[in-house]
């Protein structure tokens, strides 16, 4: 009897399967533990989704309009971030990239504009100096989309600009013209050194009606693009246009 429990692998025999349950064990406590620790740290923030992308000219503004209401109705503060665009919502967020240099800024929408052919945006003076446009004053961008804010039915219209004028008379001259063949036109003043009278056709709820509108009007005007409609701007701009409707 003695022969047998003194022989190694009879000494091995009985301890083995206990010795297996126990490194098993310690196993699948360290494989629980490790898993655990793994879905502690919080994920990473996502990268910006970009909604769409948009090409053209940027240009920025400053003086006279710092201190002033933006079209949303806040004080414009050309030392912060934002910018003024003809049809985004207000408090959508963009990424600006000029083109020239790879250099970026992220803006807020808060204002309308530019009201000139060509250009997509207006940047404050901050963001302009972000992306060094302050010197050549407009620069070729790309506009990315990073959050696109929700539009109240009551902003979901658009309407045409046909011309901007620093003389009224020549503004009204237009505006009279385009009434006549497209539907109810307007002035609205843009105050600044000079005052600029904008030439405003129409109002449609898609932005597909006012660009086939903006065609009709081009063929007649030879300038026309557009702009979107908003409640909020239309009462900050309220003294304006009661001064200059006819």
């Amino acid at each position: 009897m003695r022969a047998r429990y003194d022989h190694p692998m009879a000494v091995c025999s009985r301890p083995l399967p206990i010795a297996l349950s126990f490194a098993m064990l310690l196993l699948s406590s360290c494989a629980k533990r490790h898993h655990a620790t793994a879905a502690v740290p919080a994920a990473p923030p996502p990268s910006p989704q970009i909604q769409s992308v948009e090409m053209g000219l940027a240009s920025w503004y400053g003086y006279p309009y710092h201190g002033r209401p933006a079209a949303d109705g806040e004080i414009y503060d050309m030392e912060n971030l934002t910018a003024a665009h003809r049809t985004l919502p207000f408090g959508t967020h963009v990424r600006v990239t000029n083109l020239t240099n790879q250099k970026t800024v992220d803006v807020r929408i808060i204002d309308r504009g530019p009201f000139i052919d060509g250009r997509i945006i207006d940047l404050s003076h901050a963001a302009a100096q972000a992306i060094d446009l302050i010197g050549p004053g407009v620069a070729q961008v790309r506009l990315e989309i990073l959050s696109l804010a929700e539009i109240p039915p009551a902003d979901n219209w658009y309407a045409v600009q046909a011309g901007a004028f620093a003389d009224k008379s020549r503004a009204e001259r237009l505006r009279d013209l385009l009434e006549r063949d497209y539907g109810p036109a307007r002035l609205v003043m843009r105050a600044g050194s000079p005052t600029i009278w904008r030439v405003v056709v129409g109002s449609v709820p898609t932005e597909d009606a006012a660009n086939d509108l903006a065609r009709r009007i081009r063929e007649k005007a030879g300038n026309a693009f557009v702009v979107r409609l908003d409640s909020r701007a239309t009462i900050a701009q309220a003294p304006s246009d009661a001064a200059t409707a006819q």
